[in-house]
């Protein structure tokens, strides 16, 4: 129950917070127990939003398996059952960072193009 849903979050958590330090689009993470936003910024200064990045890898997580929601702008919005469990957790996350790194991947290409381009 809510335990779990406590002990669970807390380590999801803890893994996606250190993805705002090492994921260039991650701009913050923020929730409570199973419910946890993650927003997605074209640049960390300026914090400039990120829609269709955010889009692309709601989608592109969905293709793999995961089904996470946007929220908002420019965040997602994690909202798994309270049932559960740490493994599971960690294979969700597994998923969306995997999109997340081809979600990156494709925002560098765009932005050395446009510099090519200009």
């Amino acid at each position: 129950g809510l335990a779990n849903a406590t002990r669970v979050g807390n380590r999801m958590l803890e893994r996606l917070r250190g993805w705002v330090k090492t994921h260039p689009l991650v701009g913050d993470v923020r929730g409570r127990g199973l419910m946890i936003g993650i927003e997605l910024v074209k640049n960390k200064t300026t914090r400039e939003p990120a829609t269709e990045l955010r889009n692309r890898l709601e989608t592109l997580a969905f293709e793999k398996g995961l089904m996470v929601l946007g929220c908002g702008e420019t965040s997602l919005r994690i909202c798994p059952p309270l049932i559960l469990n740490e493994g599971e957790a960690m294979v969700g996350l597994d998923i969306l960072e995997d999109a997340l790194v081809e979600v990156e991947k494709e925002f560098e290409s765009m932005r050395t193009l446009e510099l090519i381009r200009t």
